[in-house]
């Protein structure tokens, strides 16, 4: 088993040895049970170490020779998955606390949405139907305000635009017109990993 991180960080998945194929350098890359490559931590670290001599002033066909990259090529997109990682981590982070707290506001909307409201008029609570008179009990309920209710709805609806926008679930579509066939296409989206 070999242990591996997902390309931008998050959870370790084990894969098993036989789902690894070699790559251009001759080493193996791993595969996810759904046959797409993923990245080892050996590949992470090396990518990270290809960048560390970069920026050292390494030439890539030097950094090609060290690692044992197959090509400059191979440098390059290693120096440009490290950077890209260096620039995730960091908003990862800000990602995680932003949906913690949507979270935690879509609890307060919820406790908001669950109370039971009763209609104000003139600092009194409205009851429905006439006051009793004095020698009858009083048997009316408060009627109650449907106001704050729809706000909470609103301020729901509010939190789940911002938590779609922040996890990006909400991405773009364009529409092809190929003579009477209209195709929709969902951008970055894997249509794959949703089946």
């Amino acid at each position: 088993m070999t242990t591996q991180l997902p390309p931008n960080g998050g959870d370790q998945h084990e894969v098993p040895a036989s789902s690894a194929s070699t790559g251009s350098s001759g080493q193996k890359k791993a595969r996810d049970g759904q046959g797409r490559y993923i990245r080892t931590v050996e590949a992470i670290e090396r990518d990270a170490e290809a960048l560390r001599l970069r920026s050292r002033g390494k030439t890539l066909k030097h950094i090609a020779e060290a690692l044992s990259y197959a090509t400059q090529s191979n440098v390059s997109e290693a120096i440009s998955r490290a950077t890209a990682d260096i620039i995730a981590e960091p908003a990862m982070e800000v990602v995680r606390q932003q949906t913690e707290l949507l979270n935690h506001l879509t609890d307060q909307a919820m406790a908001v949405l669950e109370r039971h409201h009763v209609t104000i008029s003139g600092g009194k609570i409205v009851y429905d139907g006439p006051e009793p008179t004095e020698d009858k009990e009083d048997t009316r309920s408060p009627l109650l305000d449907d106001g704050p209710v729809l706000q909470a709805i609103a301020t729901l609806l509010r939190i789940q635009e911002r938590r779609s926008k922040l996890l990006g679930l909400d991405a773009p579509q364009t529409v092809h017109n190929v003579g009477r066939e209209v195709r929709y296409t969902v951008s970055g989206v894997d249509l794959e990993a949703l089946r």
